[in-house]
Formats: structure tokens, C-alpha cells, sequence
């Protein structure tokens, strides 16, 4: 008997086979599903409401739906985003109600995937949902706050499903090995310590892959013998990083960035812009963002700043990847370690905020262009003082009358913009000797 003499038509792979059964086979989620939590309790009292889990790929979300199901005696009906509509809610609608009519059971109806419904198609649920005709557990690896619409999220109970740990999955791939019903222990396979932590390591997170590694390490291993590092390691295909760049994690991944970088940490920088580049963001996006940064958070502070990231703009242009990857990282660490302010940026949304407030306030006369005749009758440019012939700073207001003396840009002690400021409070005094 060899692992390749089973007939894997009437198999399921071993990740569908080890699904946990029951709570107490469930791994992970302590933080619901541990004695006196939230989730055991609901389960316990048989007291469910309709829910949406929310976490990543692997975490268990379907498991714990089935487990739910099982638990409390209910009817359970797997519905998924991608394959069903309008059409599909309604049979199961009816389903529902006929199984609680003739049979006395309730019905939980797991939504795989729930994001991937558009507005209309969630709206349909919500009359069945505050009816009690099922309950509903959704399940999303998005953000249901940006993804699931108000009315039926205000009518669920968001629970956040975290990635398993490594231990957790270490654990996992063990019970699989030595399982002889479910899985592999039919056929006498150990794996060492260093084995186990590589695929557990690899996973990121998702049992479903761990599992799906040791079932391939295990073609690979003789029968009776033990999986090794090496095997494992050839079992193991490189797991995309999670990195949607159109949903949450795209916005968690580039806000870890700008808060390194802000934050005049130059490792982590380099590790999120790592990231970014690996999982395939685009980087001339990345360049965008980071001459954004130069002037919002850099300033004046070090106005050589805005240089580098427009420099590394244009030179990134010229050579592209895989060279680029050698700009990006220059020009990240110099951002990240340059000394910071943001009061240019603070004194433009200042102004912007006080033309709002006020309008388009009379711009004083002495400042006034006046090209004819007319105009200079008016009084346009009258009083003006050329500040070349007053040593540059002379006793003369710029701003309308209503917000004279009104400070919007004010320096920080920064780096250069301290300099700034020095100047600034110097000017300030040979203005009042007039």
C-alpha cells in the first residue's frame, strides 16, 4: 500500500478531511470560543444571533459556521457569494421556512464570502434575517464596515477571526499526521520538529495551506519514514503575500509605511516598503505617496526632501525595476531619517480654512497692482515701499485688514526649520523699528 494506490476521486484533500467537528477539536480563537467567551457562551445558551466573522484566508470561518450548525441541532446550508443571486436567496428562503415548518429545526445559512454581494442582493437577506427565518453567519476577509451594507450590519454581530499561530498549526499538521480515520496516519509518516515549523512558518497564518503542504510532503516521503526539512521544503510552494490592492490590507500595508517613515523609523520603512514591492504594488504609487510625505511631514525641516523623492521619481522612470527597488530604498531612508515638521503643511489647511471662513476679503491698496491711470487715481499701489530699498523687510501689512497680524505658517525647532524660524522672529523685529 503506497499513498498513491488511493483512489483521490473518492477522497477529499486532507485539509477538507481534518475540519474540526466539534469545539473541542476546533484550534485557535481563544479569544471567542474559550471557556466563558462570547461565542461559547451563545453556543452554550443556545442563544445565537445572526454573526459575520471576519479574518483571513485559513482561519476557520467556515469550520466554525459547521461547528455552530452542529452544536445547536440547526439545519446548515452552505451559500456562497460568488455562485448564487437573487434566484439562489429565495429557494433558500424557502428551505428555510419548510425545514422549521415540518421538520422543527432552524436553519444556518452560511454566506461564504459575503462582501462579494452587491448592495441589492445584501438588501434581500434583511427582512429574513430580522424575522428569525435563519440565522445568518456571514463570512468576509474584507472589512465588513467598508464591504457589508448598514442596515443588515447593524443587525449582525461582527466577530474578528485572527490568524492561527504557529504553534497552532504546528499542532494541527501533528494531529493530521497521527489521525489513521481522517488522515495521515495510516501510513506511519512522521515529520521532524524543523519539518513541521517550516510549513507551519510558511502558512502565514492558513491552515487550509499547512495542510495542503504536508499532503503533498507526504507523496513525496517513503512510506514508514519521516518527513525532513529538505522535503518539506520542496512540498512548500511560495504563498502569495496577503495584499489586496484594492481592499483593506493595500491601505493597512501603505499606512504602516507613511506611520514608519513619519515615525523616523528607517527598518520598518524598508520592511513595509518591502512588502509593497513583493506583493506587486505598483511603485510608481509608492514614489507618489512618498513626495506627498516629503512636504507634508518633512517640510521645511529639510527641504532637500521633496529633491530626493522627485529625484527618485524621474530616476525611477529612467531605469524601472529590478534596479529601481535600490532608488526606492535610498530615497526611503533618507525620508525616514530626515528631521520632520509638518507646518507648511498645517499652515496651508490654516489658510485654506480661513478663506473659507471669511471670503474673498479686499486686498489692501498699497499692494495692489495699478497699470493705468485710473487706478492710480483709485489709490491702487499707494504707499506701497519697495522692500528693496528698505534693506528687504519693511513696516508694511500684506494680508486684508480684517486678519492683519494672522500667523498660519509657525516653524518648528526641526532641523533647517528651525533656522526658519530664527529668521522669521529676526524679520519680525526689523519690521517694528519700521
Amino acid at each position: 500500500m503506497d499513498l498513491f494506490s488511493i483512489d483521490t476521486s473518492k477522497v477529499a484533500p486532507l485539509a477538507e478531511r481534518m475540519r474540526p467537528r466539534t469545539i473541542s477539536e476546533y484550534l485557535g480563537q481563544t479569544h471567542i470560543l474559550g471557556e466563558g467567551k462570547l461565542l461559547r457562551r451563545l453556543i452554550e445558551t443556545d442563544r445565537l444571533t445572526s454573526l459575520i466573522f471576519w479574518g483571513p484566508p485559513g482561519s476557520g470561518k467556515t469550520t466554525l459556521a459547521r461547528i455552530i450548525a452542529n452544536a445547536t441541532k440547526s439545519h446548515f446550508i452552505f451559500f456562497s457569494a460568488i455562485m448564487s443571486g437573487i434566484k439562489e436567496i429565495r429557494e433558500v428562503v424557502k428551505e428555510a421556512e419548510d425545514t422549521l415548518k415540518y421538520h422543527g429545526r432552524r436553519t444556518i445559512l452560511f454566506v461564504d464570502e459575503i462582501h462579494r454581494f452587491n448592495k441589492s442582493q445584501q438588501d434581500a437577506f434583511l427582512p429574513y434575517v430580522e424575522r428569525g427565518t435563519f440565522t445568518m453567519i456571514g463570512a468576509t476577509t474584507e472589512n465588513p464596515s467598508f464591504e457589508v451594507i448598514a442596515p443588515l450590519l447593524s443587525r449582525c454581530k461582527v466577530l474578528v477571526l485572527t490568524p492561527l499561530s504557529d504553534q497552532e498549526i504546528a499542532l494541527i499538521l501533528q494531529n493530521a499526521l497521527q489521525d489513521a480515520e481522517r488522515g495521515l496516519g495510516a501510513f506511519g509518516l512522521d515529520a521532524s520538529p524543523e519539518a513541521l515549523a517550516f510549513m507551519a512558518e510558511q502558512a502565514q497564518g492558513d491552515a487550509r495551506v499547512a495542510l495542503n503542504s504536508l499532503e503533498t510532503a507526504a507523496r513525496l516521503a517513503p512510506i514508514d519514514s519521516t518527513i525532513t526539512l529538505e522535503t518539506a521544503r520542496e512540498a512548500v510552494q511560495k504563498k502569495p503575500l496577503l495584499y489586496d490592492k484594492g481592499g483593506e490590507e493595500h491601505y493597512n500595508v501603505i499606512s504602516a509605511f507613511i506611520k514608519s517613515m513619519r515615525g523616523s523609523d528607517p527598518d520598518a520603512s524598508l520592511y513595509w516598503l518591502a512588502r509593497m514591492l513583493e506583493a506587486g504594488e505598483d511603485p510608481i504609487f509608492i514614489l507618489r505617496r512618498m513626495v506627498i510625505f516629503a512636504s507634508e511631514d518633512v517640510g521645511n525641516a529639510d527641504p532637500r526632501g521633496l529633491q530626493m523623492a522627485v529625484s527618485a521619481l524621474q530616476a525611477f522612470q529612467l531605469v524601472g525595476m529590478p534596479e529601481g527597488r535600490i532608488i526606492l530604498g535610498q530615497a526611503v531612508s533618507y525620508l525616514a531619517t530626515a528631521p520632520k515638521s509638518n507646518a507648511s503643511y498645517l499652515g496651508i489647511n490654516q489658510a485654506l480654512a480661513e478663506v473659507r471662513q471669511t471670503g474673498a476679503l479686499p486686498v489692501p491698496m498699497q499692494i495692489r497692482n495699478a497699470p493705468t491711470q485710473l487706478m492710480k487715481g483709485m489709490g491702487y499701489g499707494k504707499g506701497y515701499r519697495y522692500p528693496h530699498d528698505y534693506a528687504g523687510y519693511p513696516a508694511q501689512g500684506y494680508l486684508p485688514e480684517q486678519i492683519a497680524g494672522k500667523r498660519f505658517y509657525e516653524p518648528k525647532e526641526s532641523g533647517y526649520e528651525k533656522s526658519i524660524k530664527e529668521r522669521m522672529e529676526w524679520i519680525k523685529g526689523e519690521r517694528e523699528k519700521g
